[in-house]
């Protein structure tokens, strides 16, 4: 079935005026949210955060009325921006109870509301709008005049009137210059940790370590083993976003096309896509989801863990040696 595809001229943004969003989480997502709304002018923005928070002081840094974030939770829009594993404490102790019947919940993740961890009020609308990207890159292609697709879905549709909300908002943070595409929360959350962990976050940091290593291991230096297994990534990176994989084929040479065709289908074999089948059975059962949540609740033991090691590993050494050589990708 095909995906519905909303632009710029779709958008009805006086279904914001008059309005007050509240951005809760002022961090990745919700910076770039809350100066991209501010900027598009069609509704008041505020900052929900803890006292002395860090991220209020940002805030406030920025401009923004800041307030606790109960009383930002009287909002009409109250956008949950914070992180996966907080989102259902700041829901139940600040937000629940203070909302206003007939307001809107948001989200950028599906996750969650997906898994039950948080069960909205029946009285609100709960909308998602989920940028295709870290909010950094959304608010660069704003300020850009261009902007980053979203994901947009309705939940919970109590008012009657929250897709036509949800896509306003969308289009508030600049989504509707590029795409704003229908999806639903499940579809949005399933997809979305699927691809990064079989490929984005997962799949390909370990190939890109298990690359490194063979190479070390047969006596090469470990600078030109990171470049030529992590450092080259971007190269092809680039040219799969803009092109896809049969325009990046045509972009790089004979030998790296015709060897790469041969060697793929050798290292990600069917019984890698088996797996890959198993990793997108785990989350849609939510097995990964108690996985995860224990262990944040535990204080994340499993995830320190693996940042240590991670940190520990040689091509980290080696990583920094190059990109000392080369200043600029610290500023970029």
């Amino acid at each position: 079935m095909p995906i519905t595809i909303y632009r710029e001229y779709d958008v009805d943004y006086s279904v914001l005026a008059g309005k007050r969003v509240a951005i809760v989480g002022y961090g990745n997502q919700g910076h770039a949210h809350a100066l991209n709304l501010r900027d598009s002018g069609h509704c008041e923005v505020v900052i929900g955060a803890r006292d002395n928070s860090p991220s209020g002081d940002a805030a406030r840094q920025a401009g923004f009325t800041v307030l606790p974030v109960a009383e930002a939770a009287t909002s009409d829009i109250v956008m949950l921006l914070a992180p996966d594993e907080a989102q259902p404490a700041i829901y139940a102790d600040h937000i629940r109870d203070a909302m206003k019947p007939g307001a809107a919940l948001g989200f950028a993740h599906g996750f969650a509301v997906h898994y039950g961890l948080i069960e909205p009020r029946a009285d609100i609308d709960v909308i998602m709008a989920a940028p295709l990207g870290p909010g950094k890159g959304l608010r660069a292609e704003y300020v850009a005049r261009r902007g980053l697709p979203a994901l947009l879905a309705v939940a919970q549709d109590a008012s009657g009137s929250a897709k036509g909300l949800a896509l306003a908002y969308a289009g508030g943070i600049g989504a509707g210059r590029a795409a704003i595409l229908e999806t639903t929360f499940k579809d949005e959350t399933e997809t979305d940790l699927f691809g990064e962990q079989a490929v984005l976050c997962g799949g390909m940091p370990a190939l890109i370590v298990a690359a490194f290593e063979t190479l070390v291991e047969a006596g090469y230096p470990p600078e030109l083993a990171y470049i030529v297994c992590l450092h080259e990534t971007k190269l092809i990176t680039d040219l799969l976003q803009k092109g896809g994989i049969a325009a990046m084929n045509l972009a790089i040479s004979n030998t790296a096309e015709f060897g790469g065709n041969a060697v793929g289908k050798r290292l990600v074999t069917p019984d890698t896509k088996a797996e890959m089948a198993r990793v997108l059975a785990e989350v849609r059962d939510g097995r990964f989801t108690e996985d995860f949540i224990a262990d944040a609740r535990a204080g994340n033991p499993a995830l320190q863990a693996d940042r240590a090691r991670q940190a520990d590993h040689p091509i980290e050494a080696a990583g920094a040696r190059v990109r000392g050589l080369m200043p600029w990708l610290k500023e970029e």
